[in-house]
């Protein structure tokens, strides 16, 4: 296994973007790719791991930029949810930006464009479900402790991407009601969907920089059976 990493600069809506991009250069011939969406912050390190373990299973994988080339935040920033509010008011440039991102990702030579999937944590949760709402091409998509809400534009019906919400209960960004609406939503919508929710986990479950004590902090066991479980249903996904 060798895992070659490359930066990917690439246009879209307010870009230029600069993500990237990971795959096993031991494997031959195009194989299923994998967007991989980052949280407030944007695009950075913890993204770009991400994308080299779904390397190491076999994917193309790109660790995306919504924000645009330099436009990054840090938790110590007391703006660091500028980009994020930004998209979040704009939710058509924010679908119009993942379908450039999906686009940057399937231009690939190692990418089969037809094999195409989505993670993402936080606000990249967010973004796995507006690219199945709006129907950009995607097979299926999995969250890790995503925000919920709904764009202001209408869901395609049926919803045909496939997928796996992974759910810390504890969550105070996405309560039990947040989560029982967006089931709704999806049900309503015609999606194939299932939810994992883990006990004693709350957001950002996946994030080993987060360890502050409350329910916004790193959850070892739920950041595990959540990676595993992804594992499982892009094996089956993928098939």
């Amino acid at each position: 296994m060798t895992i070659v990493r490359q930066t990917l600069v690439y246009d879209g809506p307010g870009g230029p973007f600069e993500g990237v991009a990971a795959w096993d250069n031991a494997v031959e011939g195009r194989r299923p790719c994998v967007l991989v969406f980052p949280n407030v912050l944007g695009q950075k390190e913890a993204d770009n791991l991400k994308a080299e373990a779904l390397a190491g299973l076999g994917y193309v994988a790109l660790a995306a930029d919504l924000f645009g080339q330099g436009k990054r935040t840090t938790l110590q920033s007391e703006d660091r949810t500028r980009y994020m509010d930004e998209l979040n008011a704009d939710r058509g440039l924010l679908r119009d930006r993942l379908a450039a991102a999906l686009a940057a990702l399937t231009g690939l030579p190692q990418a089969d464009p037809g094999r195409a999937a989505a993670i993402g944590f936080c606000f990249g949760g967010k973004c796995v479900l507006d690219m199945a709402r709006a129907g950009l091409g995607i097979l299926g998509g999995v969250t890790f402790h995503g925000v919920y809400d709904r764009p202001d534009y209408p869901n395609v019906s049926p919803i045909a991407a496939k997928l796996l919400l992974c759910h810390g209960w504890n969550d105070p960004i996405s309560p039990p009601e947040a989560v029982v609406a967006l089931a709704n939503e999806l049900t309503e919508s015609g999606a194939d969907w299932q939810l994992h929710a883990y006990g004693h986990a709350g957001h950002a479950f996946t994030d080993a920089s987060r360890t502050d004590p409350g329910n916004i902090a790193y959850e070892p066991r739920a950041d595990r059976r959540s990676w595993r479980a992804m594992a499982d249903f892009f094996e089956r996904l993928f098939a």
